[in-house]
């Protein structure tokens, strides 16, 4: 594939992410470019690319999932191994940035360690950045160069549009205030009223949940949360709104980070379905641990459909306007 510029496409995909990368080139119809990442007996990485991407149009697929250190610096490997080989134009396609909740100084003496990543990148000299919701839109501005920030929602509502009549009554409930904006333009694509859980988070691993606003007696509630990291957020929320009379409940997440026990406190929990993106490869015993429970959506399509439009020289915001206006 050649854009106008005549610029050919090549897209490589990180040890962990070489399933997902797959997947978009499945749906831009091409093949995966040859790459290998061998492993020293130290530890130490080395990347080598394995075709000619001499004045190519490259992108690298790789999440900076746990193990988040390891993820990150083949990315950075990566890179600087496409500019050597002079590639054109070097884009990281980051599913799930790693460190991303590290977004602030919330307390005296801590980093800003998502910041740092963003400098880390930049210093590489990657050209561009396609991730997926973000864990806090203004990571974007910690880059000196375009980001692409994608919305996984038109993944999850193209899902819970197949099942719409099933879900019955429904209710959005945000797990969280910092949530709310994206469950209230799910609520109203989909046909459902709001709710909302005040919780105060206490430590990395303990969250206190609060008070409910609104009503979800009866009613299916879906909650939306951009992950799922222990578990303690969205199980607790589980056990608040059963406790105020719902019928189901139903936990939608785009990054399925799932540290620790966290698919085994999701299997033992009231909620029905876990629905989550491929934008983090699960492993086989946290399937297993969630079961029946467990729907895996992907972002192929998604990333397919955008790396497309960067490659054309296109508008990538388009593609959720014109999926808008289809609803």
């Amino acid at each position: 594939m050649s854009n106008g510029n005549g610029r050919s496409l090549r897209i490589f995909a990180g040890r962990l992410s070489r399933v997902l990368a797959e997947r978009v080139c499945r749906r831009l119809d091409m093949p995966l470019g040859d790459a290998k990442t061998l492993v020293f007996p130290d530890g130490e990485l080395l990347v080598k690319i394995e075709e000619d991407v001499r004045g190519r149009d490259v992108y690298v697929v790789s999440s900076t999932c746990e193990p988040v250190n390891d993820n990150l610096m083949e990315l950075l490997i990566f890179c600087d191994c496409l500019r050597r080989a002079s590639a054109e134009r070097v884009t990281l396609v980051i599913p799930y940035y790693g460190y991303g909740r590290q977004d602030r100084k919330d307390e005296g003496r801590v980093p800003i360690t998502a910041k740092l990543v963003a400098n880390l990148i930049t210093a590489a000299k990657a050209d561009r950045v396609l991730t997926i919701d973000l864990h806090a839109a203004q990571i974007q501005g910690f880059f000196d160069l375009p980001v692409d920030h994608l919305p996984a929602s038109k993944v999850f509502l193209d899902y819970f549009a197949t099942i719409r009549e099933e879900l019955g009554d429904l209710c959005l409930v945000s797990p969280d205030v910092g949530n709310v904006k994206v469950a209230e333009g799910v609520a109203n694509l989909l046909g459902g009223d709001l709710a909302i859980i005040f919780k105060r988070r206490l430590s990395g691993t303990e969250v206190r949940t609060g008070d409910l606003i609104g009503n979800v007696k009866d009613r299916t509630v879906l909650m939306f949360d951009d992950m799922v990291s222990t578990g303690g957020t969205v199980v607790k929320a589980a056990h608040a709104v059963m406790e105020h009379g719902a019928k189901q409940v139903i936990v939608a997440a785009t990054h399925p980070v799932m540290a620790g026990m966290a698919a085994e406190k999701l299997a033992n929990s009231p909620i029905s379905k876990v629905v989550v993106t491929d934008t983090i490869p699960l492993a086989e015993d946290k399937r297993r641990a969630l079961g029946d429970k467990l729907v895996e959506l992907s972002v192929g399509n998604l990333l397919g459909d955008a790396v497309r439009r960067i490659h054309e020289d296109r508008s990538v915001s388009a593609l959720f306007h014109e999926a808008a206006m289809k609803r």
